[in-house]
């Protein structure tokens, strides 16, 4: 591998984790699937060579690898034993930071959402390059992610601390 090669593959890893992140809901997974696609990407960096940027081609092959997985878990595990239990009780803090509440607003979008907003929103990427991504069409990410959009808005409008007025 040659050393451009090496420096391009470094500098998209920290968009891969924040990728698997989304995609596994779990920071552990979400690891272990960032080992598998680098460890699949050195094996095919011939493939790419004329890029760029390498993060859309290790986007889809985080998205692939953690499809195949989720396939292989689902003949082996019935669905219940997979679900994540809910929280008990909401936390009693008071956010004081309009970031915690779009953050939290975020964490309850569905993984669908949250990845389109990712790719677009944080990584920039081109509504096409996302297409190729995800496997949908071009048409289809516009309107998830219009949809993502719209329900990030109204999580967090929920969010908002109620204000009292001030009566003399």
């Amino acid at each position: 591998m040659r050393d451009n090669d090496e420096i391009r593959l470094q500098s998209a890893i920290p968009a891969l984790r924040r990728y698997a992140r989304v995609i596994t809901q779990d920071p552990h997974q979400a690891e272990d699937l960032v080992q598998d696609c680098l460890e699949r990407a050195l094996t095919r960096l011939h493939q790419v060579r004329g890029r760029t940027d390498l993060r859309p081609w290790l986007f889809t092959i985080a998205r692939r690898l953690n499809v195949s997985r989720w396939r292989r878990l689902r003949r082996l595990i019935p669905m219940g034993e997979t679900a994540y239990a809910e929280p008990i009780q909401e936390p009693a803090q008071i956010h004081h930071m309009e970031w915690r509440d779009i953050a939290e607003a975020y964490g309850r979008l569905s993984t669908d959402h949250q990845q389109i907003l990712l790719l677009v929103g944080v990584d920039g990427l081109e509504y096409g390059v996302v297409a190729e991504i995800l496997g949908v069409p071009v048409g289809t990410v516009m309107s998830r992610l219009s949809r993502a959009r719209a329900a990030l808005h109204r999580l967090a409008a929920q969010d908002k601390p109620m204000t009292l007025r001030r009566i003399k």
